[in-house]
């Protein structure tokens, strides 16, 4: 199917599952019918063409998959169903509709993970083998835990605080640009994100922090193309080829930041955003400002504190006040267990024992770390740096 009219689905399918939510309410049943109806699409339009009115036409098919279920669910729901039938009925275009539905996925009683792929299927329009690939997962597994997700959500009856779920909406959406862009394989799902936070402020154009999460977003994505060797080895941003990175992206994230900055609240992506900016406008990376940088982790450290936010300071701290220093503080992470199962501490630990000199510790922890991943790139990237340090005579 052409990329144009995968594109027009991604977008039509919340709209038209808003739509229906709105008016008969079973997200579960909706966000099945519209699934039916995406997949009449996909099929038929490459052929036919695309309708003059593609939502309506999607609508449509997906109320006529309702009406089907709840005939071969009985007699029950007689009205709804003879209003579904009637073709004047179609609710109009709603603004927030998407909006209601990323919303919805993002349910706070549901799982980190369910809450992904909930909003990659309902809102990202990918079908269930699609999020299962995405999450590595095999689709049996992945279709159990979106249906439990739909049920959860058919319990609730849909009631939700907005301004309250809205962190949680965005957190999800971090997560999934944060999976997209750190898995080199799994590159859609960062694309995806950027793809949602920018729906979410066409939506929400006065929140600072949504603007900051596409802001985020955008300046870390921009590096993308220079983050891996042809081989797929994974770069360091010290080492990666600045003239390579998207300054389109860039520009934009720079001007979502300035338009917030001091004008809202501040808040954590906000935060990651100025931070991001702020290597990604050193020209080379002795340029970058690590004092600034430094400075503004210590406020997401007030902001929002964590055992990730204290492993990425400690690497300003190195660059500030040398790895000793930086060593010392990760020492504090040795007992969260938050970093149980995670490669990351280990890594850092490991760049800054052979900043300090320390090869053969170096040598361990990057061993050590790269047993801890499942990405192929990291794992490369690991056990490379611990040879460099085997062939330059450590241990001899």
């Amino acid at each position: 199917m052409p990329e144009s009219l995968e594109d027009l689905l991604c977008d039509l399918a919340p709209q038209v599952l808003g739509a229906l939510v709105r008016r008969h309410g079973q997200f579960d049943a909706c966000e099945d019918a519209v699934q039916e109806a995406l997949l009449a699409a996909a099929v038929q339009w490459p052929d036919r063409g695309v309708p003059d009115r593609p939502r309506s036409w999607l609508h449509t098919v997906a109320t006529r998959a309702l009406v089907d279920h709840w005939r071969a669910d009985g007699a029950r729901r007689r009205r709804e169903v003879t209003a579904a039938l009637d073709p004047t009925t179609e609710p109009p275009p709603h603004p927030d509709d998407t909006l209601a539905v990323l919303f919805l996925c993002c349910h706070p009683a549901l799982s980190p993970p369910s809450q992904l792929a909930l909003t990659l299927r309902a809102v990202g329009g990918l079908t269930t083998a699609q999020v299962a690939r995405a999450f590595l997962t095999p689709e049996a597994t992945m279709a159990q835990r979106i249906s439990r997700a739909k049920q959860r959500i058919r319990d609730d009856g849909g009631r939700f605080d907005r301004p309250a779920r809205l962190p949680v909406v965005l957190h999800v959406l971090y997560l999934m640009f944060n999976e997209g862009y750190t898995d080199l394989e799994r590159t859609d799902l960062a694309t995806e994100a950027v793809r949602l936070a920018r729906l979410l402020h066409r939506l929400l154009p006065a929140d600072g922090e949504v603007a900051g999460l596409l802001a985020l977003m955008l300046l870390t994505d921009a590096r993308r193309t220079a983050r891996a060797e042809p081989d797929g080895s994974l770069i360091p941003l010290a080492d990666q080829d600045r003239s390579r990175w998207d300054r389109v992206a860039i520009a934009e994230g720079q001007a979502l930041l300035a338009a917030v900055l001091g004008a809202t609240p501040i808040g954590q992506y906000q935060i990651q955003a100025a931070i991001a900016a702020l290597h990604d406008e050193a020209v080379t990376a002795a340029d970058t400002d690590w004092p600034q940088i430094l400075a503004l982790y210590d406020v997401l450290g007030r902001v929002a504190p964590g055992p990730l936010v204290t492993l990425s300071r400690a690497v300003a701290v190195a660059m500030v006040h040398g790895p000793a220093a930086a060593l010392a503080e990760l020492g504090t992470l040795d007992a969260d267990g938050r970093l149980a199962h995670t490669h990351r501490l280990e890594a850092v630990r490991a760049h800054l024992l052979e900043q300090a000199g320390r090869h053969e510790a170096a040598r361990a922890c990057y061993l050590r770390a790269a047993r801890m991943t499942a990405s192929l790139p990291e794992q490369r990237y690991l056990t490379r740096r611990a040879a460099r340090l085997s062939n330059s005579g450590v241990g001899r």
